[in-house]
């Protein structure tokens, strides 16, 4: 006999309570596909440091994935705890009939038990047909050859999936139990004709609450976008955070007790249609869900930044790789070393590698060995100087007193690095990049890294002079001017002083750079180019002379690629999943409260309301709900992304816009959808008749 009740509330539950079996197939089939990924890989044909990459990703994955498996759990008992507030009737009438809470509580477990192995074996069908669409995702990320297609299921992530489920069902049918138990049968019964009391606040106490509220937020947006350079420790960060957090819940509590006021004022409105009815029983539920709204706009913030700074950091980084990485690759040696010999040797360097460094890239590479001309089509060679006499702390001049107020913890006592303008051009031609022109008394910097070109500017733009080995060079433009030398997948480049030849002084050489394209475009032939070069540190001759230290364009690349999926699995699992818990559990309070309703709505309907204004009222309702934690999540994201934005501008935020474009699709798709079938399923329940 129970197992047919079961079978049949379940049945019966189908239809009314979409939101919740959707809810739970969608968690199994994410937390599948995001777990199967490493068994994706196994069809691509990638290289050893990308497998690596993938395992660490992996890794990473399987730790986030127990974070989630809380989230996960805590929205299935959460959802559990409004199904059996939907049933309360029901109980009650067990309880008339003579059925023990026992034996209630018997039924809850077989349900749970039957919704359990439904959902998981439906979530991992959905989730194992998604994964094969994500291999695609997966192999167009890491830019690997699929060499064959073929269906691939993970035994491991389907077993950690049906585990990590299995407990929370298990804590589910725990819960279930208590509270079955501490049920009295007046409260089930009278249950749905209980409204809850609204408590008109005092108006003043709510203005002055919203006004503080709103300046405290306001100083926590300023901290975040003005004073970024100010948030150096843990302590710093999470001031302004706490600050957000508490003055989103004094928001939401002063204006629960200000809307309907205000309304109420406003006749013509508040008068007008059921708009009476549909503010008054929103007043009475945002009253007690305060709390719950202000986690819910937090989650809602953090899915958001999270999926905007992801993505916007991926197709940086995917677009820097062409710009930035321009060559095959570079080779970087420190000339000089025994000029300042100390300073050197605390490094790690030996003597006789101080002592030997004299000699540029090409002419080390010969003596271990490795003839460049072998395996490059074309290179350059080109040098950097540096001494104690160029600081920053001379670059700035006159600005530099007010720069270290607003900036006090750049290092100013910096070298700066000095280039010729010919060997700067040398590069420029050779990367495709722009070329420039000196007078013999000017001087320019370059600089591609947002925060130092705005210190910069400052001082270029009060046309400081410097002084260089005896020579007094003015700046020939206004601002620093976009340029680079090292490759990388990032704008790291915080100033080079570009200089006319005539004013260099050769015995302040710094490093040699040489900069070349190889004479093969196969992937293949490239690893094993650079695997030689990576095998010169085994000569004994190493030793005693220094190793060019190197960045090539397939390392930069497969580092990046990397990292870029890296972020980008684990904000989209994360985003997803917070997403996702926020619009259910707003779905389902909503659900709830239509269960709660459907005596309200009767009685509209018996004083002769017609459906559609009905319909208009709970669509009202319902948007209200959902669209107020969201204003006040996308106003906080607007100063969480220009906060991401300082976070990520070494990586370039020219990609910020598609990424919100994006994010907002993705919220849409999921929030808007939750929203629909919530005040579909709701106008089935009150539609219902006893």
């Amino acid at each position: 006999m129970f197992y047919k009740l079961a079978l049949k509330n379940i049945k019966k539950s189908m239809k009314d309570y979409a939101i919740y079996f959707f809810t739970l197939i969608l968690g199994v089939a994410i937390f599948y596909v995001f777990n199967a990924l490493d068994s994706q890989t196994v069809m691509m044909n990638v290289s050893t440091s990308t497998q690596e990459l993938i395992e660490l990703m992996m890794t990473i994955l399987s730790s986030v994935s127990v974070f989630v498996s809380f989230i996960l759990g805590f929205l299935i008992i959460y959802a559990s705890r409004f199904l059996i507030k939907r049933r309360n009737k029901e109980f009650g009438i067990y309880l008339t009939l003579g059925m023990s809470k026992r034996k209630i509580s018997l039924i809850l477990f077989f349900e749970t038990l039957f919704i359990g192995i439904l959902s998981l074996i439906v979530g991992l069908g959905v989730g194992v047909l998604i994964s094969q669409i994500m291999s695609l995702v997966v192999a167009n990320m890491f830019e690997a050859n699929l060499t064959k297609f073929a269906f691939v299921f993970s035994t491991s992530a389907c077993i950690k999936t049906i585990i990590y489920f299995s407990i929370m069902y298990l804590l589910v049918m725990i819960f279930n139990t208590y509270s079955v138990s501490k049920c009295k049968l007046i409260d089930l019964l009278n249950g749905a004709k209980k409204a809850e009391k609204i408590k008109l606040k005092n108006p003043y106490l709510c203005i002055i609450i919203f006004i503080i509220s709103c300046l405290v937020l306001g100083r926590a947006y300023y901290i975040v976008t003005h004073d970024f350079l100010t948030l150096q420790e843990v302590t710093d960060i999470m001031k302004p955070i706490i600050m957000g957090a508490v003055s989103t819940f004094f928001i939401f509590w002063s204006l629960s007790g200000l809307i309907l006021r205000i309304t109420m004022n406003i006749k013509k409105f508040y008068y007008k249609g059921l708009n009476s009815f549909t503010l008054r029983e929103f007043s009475s539920k945002i009253n007690t869900t305060v709390f719950s709204t202000t986690i819910i706009c937090l989650m809602l913030f953090i899915t958001i930044c999270l999926l905007s700074a992801c993505l916007t950091m991926k197709n940086s980084m995917n677009a820097n790789i062409r710009k930035l990485a321009p060559a095959d690759a570079m080779f970087t040696v420190n000339m000089n070393m025994d000029k300042y010999y100390d300073k050197y040797r605390n490094y790690g360097y030996s003597d006789s590698q101080i002592r030997n460094s004299h000699y540029t890239s090409k002419e080390l590479f010969n003596l271990l060995d490795f003839d460049i001309t072998s395996y490059f089509k074309d290179y350059i060679e080109v040098n950097t100087y540096s001494t104690p006499d160029l600081t920053m702390n001379h670059t700035l001049g006159s600005r530099l007193d007010s720069i270290k107020k607003e900036f006090p913890f750049l290092d100013y006592d910096y070298e700066e690095i000095i280039m010729k303008i010919s060997d700067y051009n040398k590069v420029a031609k050779f990367y495709g990049i722009n070329e420039y022109s000196l007078n013999n008394d000017e001087y320019i910097i370059v600089a591609d890294f947002t925060s130092m070109i705005k210190i910069r500017n400052l001082a270029l733009a009060n046309n400081e002079n410097i002084n260089l080995f005896g020579h007094t060079l003015k700046p020939k433009y206004e601002a620093c001017q976009d340029g680079f030398l090292e490759m990388s997948s990032q704008h790291i480049n915080t100033g080079i002083i570009l200089v006319p030849d005539n004013v260099i002084d050769e015995e302040y050489l710094y490093q040699n750079h040489l900069i070349g394209n190889y004479k093969t475009s196969d992937k293949k032939e490239i690893r094993e180019i650079e695997n030689k070069i990576n095998k010169i540190d085994e000569d004994p001759k190493a030793n005693t002379y220094l190793l060019p230290g190197g960045s090539t364009k397939l390392a930069i690349k497969e580092a990046t690629v990397g990292l870029s999926a890296m972020v980008t699995f684990i904000g989209l699992y994360l985003g997803i999943i917070f997403l996702i818990s926020s619009a259910a559990i707003l779905g389902l309070k909503e659900l709830s409260e239509s269960s709660d309703n459907k005596e309200r709505f009767l009685c509209l309907r018996k004083i002769g309301t017609d459906e559609t204004m009905i319909n208009k009222a709970l669509f009202r309702q319902i948007a209200i709900f959902f669209t107020l934690p969201l204003i006040l999540a996308l106003i906080h994201s607007i100063f969480g992304i220009m906060f991401a934005v300082k976070i990520l501008e070494v990586f370039g935020t020219n990609e910020l816009l598609p990424s919100i474009i994006t994010t907002v699709a993705i919220l849409v798709f999921i929030y808007g959808g939750y929203f629909l079938i919530t005040y579909y399923c709701s106008k089935n329940i009150i539609k219902e008749r006893y």
